[in-house]
Parts: C-alpha cells; structure tokens; sequence
C-alpha cells in the first residue's frame, strides 16, 4: 500500500533507510527542522542545515522514487536560547520561498519555558502574516498535556491562521480531543519509546475515527522506526479493518492536510490548482 510519511528526520538516516522505506511504498515523505543532538552555536550552523534539507536531501530521496519535502523553523529544543532564536527567525522567511518548503515546523515546546513560548508565539505570529503552513511540535512526558493546552492558546489568538493549515504533531489519548475539538490536525508519532505504539495508534483511530488524523514515524538518530508506518498498515490488518480506512488514514490524509500547499505535488495526483478551475482563475 502507498503511503507518506509526514514527519521523518532523514538527515539522521542513511540511504538503506529511504530505500526500504521505498520497498515498503513510501512515495513522499515531509522532514521537520528538528535538534541535530546537541545545541548549535550560531545562525550559519543553521542556514547550513536548511540548506541540507532543501538541496541535498531532495537528491538524496529522489534517488529511491521518494519526493521530499522539509519544514522549516527554530526548534524547539534550542528555542529556550531567545538571542539565537531571534536571529533564526530574521533569516527564516527567505528560505520558506524554497521549492520544496511546506512551511513553518516543526515548531513549539520542548519544557514550556516561558523562552520556549515566545519563540514558539514568533514562529505562529510569521505564519499567519506570511500565510504559512505549520507543523508543531507538542513535549514528550509529563509535559505533554500542559503543553499542548498552552500550543492550542497560542494558536487561538491567531484566528487569520486556519486551524486546517495546522498539524499538531505527536498526539496521545490524552491530548487527541483537545487538538480535534478545535479544529486542527492531529498527527500520532509511531516511536518505540516516547510517543505512541502502532497498537495504541489504531486504539486512537478506531475511539476517533480517521478525520483529521495522520501517522508517521519520526525516525531520527536515536531509537526509533524508519518503517513505522507500514507496520501500523499490518496492525490495522490484522484487526480486519478495510484497505478503504487504512489508505484514508496512510495516503489520503497526509495528501488533503498536504496539498493545501501549492508546492506539495504527488505522482498521480492532481495538484490543487488542477482540481479547481476557480483556484487557478484566482492565481492568473
């Protein structure tokens, strides 16, 4: 079964990664600025990596039939150091023109430190005056809950940003319904550790439904599943839920939340300017 995967780190990845991934039927997959491991020092530590991630890891995925596609912003780890932050936040609009550019992410908190949610009120502030999609990132743990209650205010005073252009990423049974009530998207990181089991994920689906919800791995350079989401695919097999729920949940979700993007384009799938003459009208 095609799928995409809407948030997978493959700089931290090597190559025999994007080509499983491919074998398994990973058609495009979307890469969220995130923590390299250890804290960066200057803004061109930063402007090296997103040129990374809009120059070489395109090349990299193409090379295995994979369109990717990246997000860009301060992430959360490092957005404690409001200076740095500051500075990252002043470069940032010309590398969200790049071609392959979604938008704004993954953005958010990582201890909800009073730095953490200024840099964070930036970043939603940008997206909304550059009419920017976002990607967010909510804490693992014992934050979880308090941080995604304090994302959805911050969200909240923005209301020129849709709640449809938003993903709050790493969703858990706790936090789906908050997320759901108000609008956004829900995305459920399938990792070994922190976040939410292929068994957990399809509990969520099967309480919720399928609308506005998406799933993915998060591979990154600590433990963590490059094929996370075909094995959510097997688990909804082997509980007997129809090809026609699984490929909503793996393929037509990620591409209705992605495709609001003009620059989001899929092998055998309109773009949307295609698909609404009016939309194309407006653009001429």
């Amino acid at each position: 079964m095609k799928y995409i995967d809407h948030h997978a780190h493959m700089v931290s990845r090597t190559t025999d990664d994007y080509a499983q991934m491919a074998l398994t039927g990973c058609v495009a997959l979307t890469e969220p600025a995130f923590w390299a491991g250890w804290d960066r020092s200057t803004v061109e530590g930063f402007e090296d990596y997103f040129r990374q991630l809009t120059d070489f890891e395109p090349k990299r995925a193409a090379q295995y039939g994979i369109q990717h596609y990246t997000w860009l912003g301060m992430n959360p780890k490092e957005s404690d150091n409001r200076e740095l932050s500051l500075e990252v936040l002043k470069k940032l609009p010309a590398y969200l023109e790049g071609p392959t550019v979604l938008g704004i992410g993954e953005i958010g908190m990582n201890r909800v430190t009073t730095n953490e949610i200024a840099t964070y009120a930036d970043h939603v502030a940008m997206a909304a005056r550059l009419h920017q999609m976002v990607l967010i990132h909510t804490p693992h743990l014992e934050d979880k809950l308090k941080g995604t209650r304090v994302t959805i205010e911050v969200l909240l005073e923005h209301p020129d940003l849709p709640p449809s252009r938003v993903l709050v990423d790493h969703a858990e049974e706790h936090t789906i319904e908050l997320i759901l009530e108000h609008g956004f998207w829900a995305g459920l990181t399938l990792y070994p550790q922190t976040k939410v089991s292929p068994q957990r994920a399809v509990d969520i689906i099967e309480r919720y439904g399928p609308d506005r919800i998406l799933v993915a791995g998060a591979c990154d350079w600590g433990p963590s599943e490059p094929l996370a989401v075909p094995k959510f695919v097997m688990e909804m097999r082997r509980r007997r839920h129809p090809d026609e729920l699984i490929q909503r949940v793996v393929w037509d979700n990620p591409i209705q939340f992605l495709r609001q993007s003009p620059r989001f384009k899929v092998p055998g799938t309109p773009a949307e300017g295609a698909r609404s003459p009016m939309a194309a009208a407006q653009r001429a």
